[in-house]
Protein backbone atom coordinates (compact mmCIF):
# COMPACT_ATOMS: atom_id res chain seq x y z
CA UNK A 1 0.00 0.00 0.00
CA UNK A 2 2.72 2.46 1.01
CA UNK A 3 4.79 1.45 -2.01
CA UNK A 4 1.80 2.06 -4.29
CA UNK A 5 1.41 5.58 -2.91
CA UNK A 6 5.11 6.33 -3.34
CA UNK A 7 5.02 5.14 -6.92
CA UNK A 8 1.91 7.21 -7.57
CA UNK A 9 3.37 10.43 -6.20
CA UNK A 10 6.58 9.87 -8.11
CA UNK A 11 4.59 9.60 -11.32
CA UNK A 12 2.34 12.55 -10.38
CA UNK A 13 5.23 14.92 -9.76
CA UNK A 14 7.02 13.87 -12.95
CA UNK A 15 3.82 14.44 -14.93
CA UNK A 16 3.06 17.84 -13.46
CA UNK A 17 6.67 19.04 -13.62
CA UNK A 18 6.83 17.99 -17.25
CA UNK A 19 3.63 19.91 -17.95
CA UNK A 20 4.97 22.99 -16.15
CA UNK A 21 8.02 23.06 -18.41
CA UNK A 22 6.16 22.41 -21.67
CA UNK A 23 3.93 25.47 -22.27
CA UNK A 24 3.39 24.61 -25.94
CA UNK A 25 1.35 21.55 -24.97
CA UNK A 26 -2.21 22.24 -23.83
CA UNK A 27 -4.64 19.71 -22.44
CA UNK A 28 -8.29 19.61 -23.45
CA UNK A 29 -11.01 18.30 -21.19
CA UNK A 30 -14.75 17.71 -21.39
CA UNK A 31 -17.12 20.68 -21.65
CA UNK A 32 -18.99 19.50 -18.56
CA UNK A 33 -15.88 20.55 -16.61
CA UNK A 34 -16.33 24.06 -18.04
CA UNK A 35 -13.16 24.28 -20.08
CA UNK A 36 -12.88 27.90 -21.28
CA UNK A 37 -13.84 28.22 -24.96
CA UNK A 38 -10.67 30.01 -25.94
CA UNK A 39 -8.65 27.13 -24.48
CA UNK A 40 -10.47 24.43 -26.42
CA UNK A 41 -9.99 26.34 -29.65
CA UNK A 42 -6.22 26.19 -29.33
CA UNK A 43 -5.90 22.79 -27.67
CA UNK A 44 -4.21 19.93 -29.47
CA UNK A 45 -5.99 16.67 -30.04
CA UNK A 46 -3.73 14.73 -27.66
CA UNK A 47 -5.39 14.29 -24.28
CA UNK A 48 -3.49 13.86 -21.06
CA UNK A 49 -4.75 13.79 -17.48
CA UNK A 50 -3.10 14.32 -14.13
CA UNK A 51 -3.27 10.93 -12.40
CA UNK A 52 -5.24 10.69 -9.20
CA UNK A 53 -4.42 8.90 -6.00
CA UNK A 54 -6.46 5.73 -5.71
CA UNK A 55 -6.00 4.09 -2.31
CA UNK A 56 -8.50 1.46 -1.24
CA UNK A 57 -11.12 2.15 1.38
CA UNK A 58 -12.33 -0.35 3.95
CA UNK A 59 -14.63 -1.99 1.40
CA UNK A 60 -11.82 -2.53 -1.08
CA UNK A 61 -13.21 0.07 -3.51
CA UNK A 62 -10.92 2.58 -5.17
CA UNK A 63 -11.24 6.21 -4.03
CA UNK A 64 -10.20 8.87 -6.53
CA UNK A 65 -8.42 11.98 -5.24
CA UNK A 66 -8.91 14.76 -7.78
CA UNK A 67 -6.19 17.47 -7.85
CA UNK A 68 -6.96 20.93 -6.42
CA UNK A 69 -5.96 24.27 -7.90
CA UNK A 70 -5.64 26.91 -5.16
CA UNK A 71 -5.23 30.42 -6.57
CA UNK A 72 -4.48 33.54 -4.56
CA UNK A 73 -5.32 36.90 -6.13
CA UNK A 74 -2.98 39.87 -5.88
CA UNK A 75 -0.61 42.15 -7.75
CA UNK A 76 3.02 41.24 -8.47
CA UNK A 77 5.91 43.48 -7.40
CA UNK A 78 7.39 44.81 -4.16
CA UNK A 79 5.25 47.98 -4.18
CA UNK A 80 2.13 45.85 -3.57
CA UNK A 81 3.64 43.51 -1.00
CA UNK A 82 1.72 43.59 2.30
CA UNK A 83 -1.19 45.66 0.96
CA UNK A 84 -4.83 44.81 1.62
CA UNK A 85 -5.45 43.79 -1.99
CA UNK A 86 -2.66 41.18 -1.81
CA UNK A 87 -3.84 38.99 1.06
CA UNK A 88 -4.68 36.28 -1.50
CA UNK A 89 -0.99 36.09 -2.37
CA UNK A 90 -0.14 35.96 1.33
CA UNK A 91 -2.42 32.97 1.88
CA UNK A 92 -0.72 31.07 -0.93
CA UNK A 93 2.68 31.90 0.59
CA UNK A 94 1.47 30.64 3.97
CA UNK A 95 0.18 27.35 2.52
CA UNK A 96 3.43 26.97 0.58
CA UNK A 97 5.49 27.48 3.73
CA UNK A 98 3.36 25.24 5.93
CA UNK A 99 3.11 22.35 3.47
CA UNK A 100 6.64 22.65 2.08
CA UNK A 101 5.50 23.36 -1.48
CA UNK A 102 8.08 25.32 -3.48
CA UNK A 103 6.75 28.15 -5.64
CA UNK A 104 9.42 27.87 -8.30
CA UNK A 105 7.78 27.56 -11.74
CA UNK A 106 6.18 30.03 -14.12
CA UNK A 107 3.29 28.79 -16.23
CA UNK A 108 0.29 30.54 -17.80
CA UNK A 109 1.42 33.92 -16.46
CA UNK A 110 1.45 32.57 -12.91
CA UNK A 111 4.00 31.55 -10.30
CA UNK A 112 3.06 27.99 -9.35
CA UNK A 113 4.04 25.30 -6.88
CA UNK A 114 3.22 21.59 -7.10
CA UNK A 115 2.78 19.34 -4.08
CA UNK A 116 0.14 17.68 -1.95
CA UNK A 117 -1.92 17.99 1.21
CA UNK A 118 -2.07 14.56 2.73
CA UNK A 119 -2.54 12.27 -0.26
CA UNK A 120 -4.36 14.88 -2.35
CA UNK A 121 -2.38 16.51 -5.21
CA UNK A 122 -2.44 20.31 -5.08
CA UNK A 123 -1.32 23.11 -7.37
CA UNK A 124 -0.73 26.54 -5.79
CA UNK A 125 -0.80 29.59 -8.05
CA UNK A 126 -0.17 33.35 -7.85
CA UNK A 127 -1.17 35.05 -11.15
CA UNK A 128 1.47 37.55 -12.28
CA UNK A 129 -0.58 39.48 -14.87
CA UNK A 130 -2.03 41.84 -12.21
CA UNK A 131 -5.30 41.51 -10.33
CA UNK A 132 -7.72 42.50 -13.09
CA UNK A 133 -6.33 39.85 -15.47
CA UNK A 134 -6.16 36.92 -13.04
CA UNK A 135 -8.40 34.79 -15.22
CA UNK A 136 -5.67 34.64 -17.86
CA UNK A 137 -3.87 32.31 -15.46
CA UNK A 138 -6.76 30.48 -13.81
CA UNK A 139 -8.53 29.41 -17.01
CA UNK A 140 -5.47 27.90 -18.73
CA UNK A 141 -4.17 26.22 -15.55
CA UNK A 142 -7.53 24.62 -14.82
CA UNK A 143 -7.73 23.35 -18.40
CA UNK A 144 -4.12 22.19 -18.52
CA UNK A 145 -4.30 20.13 -15.33
CA UNK A 146 -7.91 19.05 -15.86
CA UNK A 147 -9.13 20.53 -12.59
CA UNK A 148 -12.95 20.58 -12.32
CA UNK A 149 -14.68 23.75 -11.16
CA UNK A 150 -15.49 22.26 -7.76
CA UNK A 151 -11.73 21.95 -7.09
CA UNK A 152 -10.69 25.47 -8.10
CA UNK A 153 -10.32 27.40 -4.84
CA UNK A 154 -9.98 31.16 -5.29
CA UNK A 155 -8.50 33.13 -2.37
CA UNK A 156 -8.99 36.91 -2.27
CA UNK A 157 -9.67 40.02 -0.17
CA UNK A 158 -13.23 40.91 0.79
CA UNK A 159 -14.29 44.37 1.99
CA UNK A 160 -17.72 43.18 3.15
CA UNK A 161 -16.04 41.18 5.94
CA UNK A 162 -14.35 42.70 9.01
CA UNK A 163 -10.56 42.69 8.94
CA UNK A 164 -9.17 39.21 9.61
CA UNK A 165 -12.51 37.39 9.31
CA UNK A 166 -12.58 34.46 6.86
CA UNK A 167 -15.41 32.89 4.89
CA UNK A 168 -15.21 29.62 2.96
CA UNK A 169 -18.01 28.96 0.48
CA UNK A 170 -18.64 26.52 -2.40
CA UNK A 171 -19.70 29.20 -4.91
CA UNK A 172 -20.82 32.81 -5.20
CA UNK A 173 -20.75 35.98 -7.27
CA UNK A 174 -17.91 38.41 -7.85
CA UNK A 175 -19.09 41.05 -5.36
CA UNK A 176 -17.66 43.81 -7.60
CA UNK A 177 -14.18 42.35 -7.13
CA UNK A 178 -12.50 42.86 -10.51
CA UNK A 179 -10.09 39.96 -10.06
CA UNK A 180 -12.91 37.51 -9.32
CA UNK A 181 -14.97 38.97 -12.17
CA UNK A 182 -12.13 38.32 -14.60
CA UNK A 183 -11.71 34.75 -13.37
CA UNK A 184 -15.43 34.08 -13.86
CA UNK A 185 -15.13 35.43 -17.40
CA UNK A 186 -12.33 32.97 -18.16
CA UNK A 187 -14.34 30.05 -16.76
CA UNK A 188 -17.16 30.48 -19.29
CA UNK A 189 -19.04 32.75 -16.91
CA UNK A 190 -19.48 30.02 -14.30
CA UNK A 191 -19.52 31.04 -10.63
CA UNK A 192 -19.72 27.49 -9.29
CA UNK A 193 -16.21 27.29 -7.85
CA UNK A 194 -15.12 27.49 -4.18
CA UNK A 195 -13.64 30.62 -2.69
CA UNK A 196 -11.92 31.62 0.53
CA UNK A 197 -12.63 35.27 1.30
CA UNK A 198 -10.30 37.19 3.63
CA UNK A 199 -11.90 40.19 5.29
CA UNK A 200 -10.10 43.53 5.03
CA UNK A 201 -12.94 45.82 6.18
CA UNK A 202 -14.32 48.95 4.49
CA UNK A 203 -12.50 52.23 3.77
CA UNK A 204 -12.95 54.72 6.62
CA UNK A 205 -15.04 57.82 5.97
CA UNK A 206 -14.73 59.10 2.41
CA UNK A 207 -11.39 57.43 1.67
CA UNK A 208 -10.95 56.39 -1.96
CA UNK A 209 -11.49 52.64 -2.37
CA UNK A 210 -8.45 52.14 -4.61
CA UNK A 211 -6.20 53.96 -2.17
CA UNK A 212 -7.57 51.81 0.65
CA UNK A 213 -6.95 48.55 -1.22
CA UNK A 214 -3.36 49.51 -1.97
CA UNK A 215 -2.72 50.62 1.62
CA UNK A 216 -0.76 48.49 4.07
CA UNK A 217 -2.30 47.25 7.32
CA UNK A 218 -1.92 48.99 10.66
CA UNK A 219 -0.04 47.07 13.37
CA UNK A 220 -3.30 45.89 14.96
CA UNK A 221 -4.78 44.90 11.60
CA UNK A 222 -1.57 43.10 10.68
CA UNK A 223 -1.82 40.87 13.76
CA UNK A 224 -5.43 40.03 12.84
CA UNK A 225 -4.42 39.15 9.28
CA UNK A 226 -1.49 37.01 10.43
CA UNK A 227 -3.82 35.06 12.73
CA UNK A 228 -6.33 34.72 9.88
CA UNK A 229 -3.67 33.29 7.58
CA UNK A 230 -2.87 30.59 10.13
CA UNK A 231 -6.56 29.73 10.42
CA UNK A 232 -6.93 29.86 6.64
CA UNK A 233 -4.29 27.19 6.11
CA UNK A 234 -6.18 24.82 8.39
CA UNK A 235 -9.44 25.64 6.62
CA UNK A 236 -7.90 24.88 3.22
CA UNK A 237 -6.49 21.59 4.50
CA UNK A 238 -9.91 20.63 5.86
CA UNK A 239 -11.58 21.47 2.56
CA UNK A 240 -9.03 19.64 0.40
CA UNK A 241 -9.14 16.50 2.54
CA UNK A 242 -12.85 16.40 3.40
CA UNK A 243 -14.77 18.73 1.09
CA UNK A 244 -17.56 21.02 2.31
CA UNK A 245 -18.81 19.36 5.48
CA UNK A 246 -19.87 20.25 9.00
CA UNK A 247 -16.30 21.21 9.90
CA UNK A 248 -16.40 23.94 7.27
CA UNK A 249 -19.81 25.09 8.53
CA UNK A 250 -18.46 25.32 12.08
CA UNK A 251 -15.41 27.18 10.79
CA UNK A 252 -17.58 29.80 9.08
CA UNK A 253 -19.75 30.22 12.15
CA UNK A 254 -16.71 30.63 14.39
CA UNK A 255 -15.25 33.21 12.01
CA UNK A 256 -18.49 35.17 11.89
CA UNK A 257 -18.46 35.74 15.62
CA UNK A 258 -14.70 35.67 16.28
CA UNK A 259 -14.66 39.31 17.41
CA UNK A 260 -18.02 39.17 19.20
CA UNK A 261 -17.43 36.57 21.88
CA UNK A 262 -19.09 37.14 25.24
Amino acid sequence: MILDHLLYFSFFYRSMLYAATAPSFCVTYPRNLHCPRYITKHSVATRCSVPSSVPENNNGAKVEYTPWLVVGLGNPGNKYHGTRHNVGFEMIDKISQTEGILMNTIQSKALIGIGSIGEVPILLAKPQAYMNFSGESVGPLAAYYRVPLRHILLVYDEMSLPNGVLRLQPKGGHGHHNGVKNVIGHLDGSRAFPRLCIGIGNPPGTMDMKAYLLQKFSSVERKQIDAALEQGVEAVKTLVLNGFNQQVNRFNLGQKYKYHKV
